[in-house]
């Protein structure tokens, strides 16, 4: 898995997050709407903008869906 916790402050469109975690745009939408991870901010387009925080809850979603959890 990508280490992106190098920033706090970057920022990451739906599109990148998908490629590097090799999810769909709708696994992300579910995730935040089940509460998996926390709601991504909005860009000025109201588009969604993935924290370094929402990074690190994803990994811990696709470390426990590797690990049979």
């Amino acid at each position: 898995m990508p280490n992106l916790e190098g920033d706090s402050k970057k920022r990451y469109k739906t599109i990148e997050v998908c490629k590097l975690f090799d999810v769909s745009r709708a696994t992300l939408f579910r995730w935040e709407r089940e509460g998996l991870i926390s709601g991504a901010p909005r860009d000025w387009r109201n588009w969604r903008v993935y924290t370094v925080q929402n990074i690190q809850e994803i990994k811990r979603i696709i470390r426990t869906r590797n690990a049979g959890l």
